[in-house]
């Protein structure tokens, strides 16, 4: 039989409580970890004039038309990316339906490098209308599961028309719809010190009270597109300090692809996102968002796919590579500016939730005692096999039928399996 607490050591406990009090409720606040939820695989980026309802519908037909166009076959769209056959063969009939369904997860109408400067009375113009489409395609159940704007930015140059946009953007969108839904985006770029992302908390609450909206209910991404909001002159990540300066509204964090290229000096024929300057700064930004629920976007190419069959292979097959490098890194997210990149989005993303399963499935099954198995999986690993089945399932890769099937959980198993804080339950 076991032995009595030695004498003294339950009372070094409770001091050890009260010791570590401030430093537990610290880590609960800052690091509240996956707080679960679907997160959008892209967030396609349309300079705000070219912004009107239904934009989505007509971007997946268009996108479904290169489809027949460029690759008729599973064939031809295997050699025209380099995904495997049989990965294309099990994929594209769930690409196909995803274009035709919800060709859109994340619609960003662009105000910054996008769209330009064109002078106020146009931009106030392209403002209402579109907060006006948003609304329009509110009302007829056709939104996109997430939209938004790209502001300009805290800058001193752009920050004037900046807060003018957003202000704007915002009244109108609640006078037309009456309320802001819970799936609107507000992308916050060029950033280069933490004040402006404390001044962007400033802002939204005095948008807040003036539009008599709830405290907190403006939030906000961070684009990480410079230097500054990487590393500060002493030192320290400004990226993790940034967060916490967004006071809980920093929703996620979107690595801008040419702004730091062309930042650190990398020349236009080498910018891209495999460049090592891109990985050292996605790296920072992992580590800076891991555990915080912050979601994390790489960025996008910037090779479209148009022109001659050759030159919409070769663009798709960059971005399918690109796509994939992303996954294998744990971004999750990207960007895409052209109807033909979305076929490739889809169909590498799909490709690489449904390989990743059955290995998942198997393993966790083995985890959870419902299967023997070879490999001892720690909680830590058990949480990562969950988390990529419950994306999987998420974005439409996966079917639950045939999740429940191959690792003995439902679909709410998984997620909170994936959601769990490991070490803290």
């Amino acid at each position: 039989m076991a032995s009595d607490t030695p004498p003294g050591l339950s009372g070094l406990a409770t001091e050890l409580d009260t010791r570590l009090a401030e430093a537990d409720a610290r880590l609960d606040r800052e690091y509240p970890g996956d707080q679960g939820g679907r997160q959008p695989i892209h967030s396609v980026y349309v300079p705000a004039d070219k912004v009107g309802a239904g934009l989505a519908a007509d971007w997946g037909a268009k996108a479904l038309a290169a489809l027949d166009e460029f690759a008729p076959k599973v064939a031809d769209l295997a050699a025209a990316t380099g995904v495997g056959e049989d990965a294309v063969a099990d994929a594209l009939p769930l690409v196909r339906g995803k274009l035709a369904r919800e060709p859109i997860e994340d619609l960003r109408a662009d105000f910054e490098d996008g769209y330009g400067s064109p002078g106020d009375e146009a931009e106030d113009r392209d403002v209402l209308k579109v907060a006006r489409a948003f609304a329009s395609d509110l009302a007829k159940g056709e939104a996109t599961p997430y939209f938004g704007i790209r502001m300009k930015g805290m800058e001193a140059a752009g920050r004037h028309r900046g807060v003018r946009t957003l202000g704007m953007f915002l009244g109108t969108l609640l006078e037309e719809h009456g309320s802001l839904p819970d799936n609107l985006v507000l992308t916050l770029p060029k950033i280069t010190s933490v004040e402006q992302v404390e001044a962007m908390v400033w802002l939204s609450e005095r948008l807040e009270r003036t539009l008599g909206l709830a405290q907190g209910r403006i939030r906000f991404e961070l684009q990480i597109e410079t230097p500054q909001s990487i590393l500060l002159p002493d030192g320290t990540v400004a990226v993790s300090r940034m967060i916490q300066a967004g006071q809980g509204r920093v929703t996620a964090l979107h690595y801008g692809t040419y702004d730091y290229s062309a930042a650190c000096g990398i020349t236009a024929a080498h910018q891209s996102l495999a460049h090592p300057v891109a990985d050292h700064a996605k790296s920072v930004m992992q580590v800076a968002a891991a555990g915080t629920g912050v979601w994390l976007s790489d960025g996008g190419s910037n090779i479209m796919p148009a022109g001659t069959p050759e030159e919409v292979h070769s663009a798709w097959r960059l971005h399918a590579g690109l796509v994939r490098r992303s996954l294998e890194r744990g971004f999750y997210q990207g960007w895409d500016l052209h109807p033909n990149q979305l076929p490739i989005r889809y169909l590498a993303t799909y490709a690489f939730y449904r390989e990743a399963f059955a290995p998942a499935a198997t393993r966790l099954q083995a985890y959870l005692g419902h299967a023997a198995g070879n490999v001892v999986d720690e909680p830590a690993t058990a949480q990562a096999l969950a988390s990529v089945l419950a994306r999987g399932l998420r974005c439409g890769a996966l079917e639950e039928t045939e999740v429940v099937d191959a690792c003995g959980t439902d679909a709410a198993g998984i997620e909170a399996l994936a959601t769990r804080r490991v070490g803290q339950e």
